[in-house]
């Protein structure tokens, strides 16, 4: 028998995040005061949604970053309900194994309100991080 997300009774899903990813979160979340870079970078495999997290409350629920469910926004957005969508198709949410932050979080906040997307504010940046290095 399956549940409301698609899961069947006693089935357990793996969590978006390794313990790493997990640890290094949670250490920025004891940070409250600073811009951190972002750690982890999640995605819709089938529509819209993009979500960037620099954060992790000892809840080990409460992701802060910048979220972009067709506006981006810089704010608090649940781990657990990331997890617990289920897609058309039934796909999940993913995270991005590829992606690397290099800037601290409120730059991506900054540039995706720039040009009204969270997917397009980070190929912005990867551009100019590009450029930057090939200046060094």
């Amino acid at each position: 028998m399956s549940d409301e997300t698609g899961a069947n009774a006693g089935e357990t899903r793996p969590s978006l995040l390794t313990n790493e990813l997990r640890e290094r979160l949670l250490a920025n979340g004891r940070k409250r005061d600073t811009d951190h870079i972002p750690v982890i970078k999640f995605i819709n495999p089938v529509g819209t949604g993009l979500w960037l997290a620099s954060e992790l409350d000892a809840d080990g629920d409460t992701l802060f970053g910048v979220a972009d469910l067709g506006e981006p926004e810089l704010g608090l957005f649940s781990l657990a309900e990331l997890e617990s969508l289920l897609l058309p198709l039934r796909s999940r949410i993913e995270r991005d194994p590829h992606f690397v932050g290099h800037y601290p979080v409120s730059i991506y906040a900054e540039a995706a309100r720039s040009t009204a997307s969270l997917a397009e504010g980070i190929r912005l940046i990867g551009i100019i991080h590009a450029l930057r290095r090939g200046d060094e």
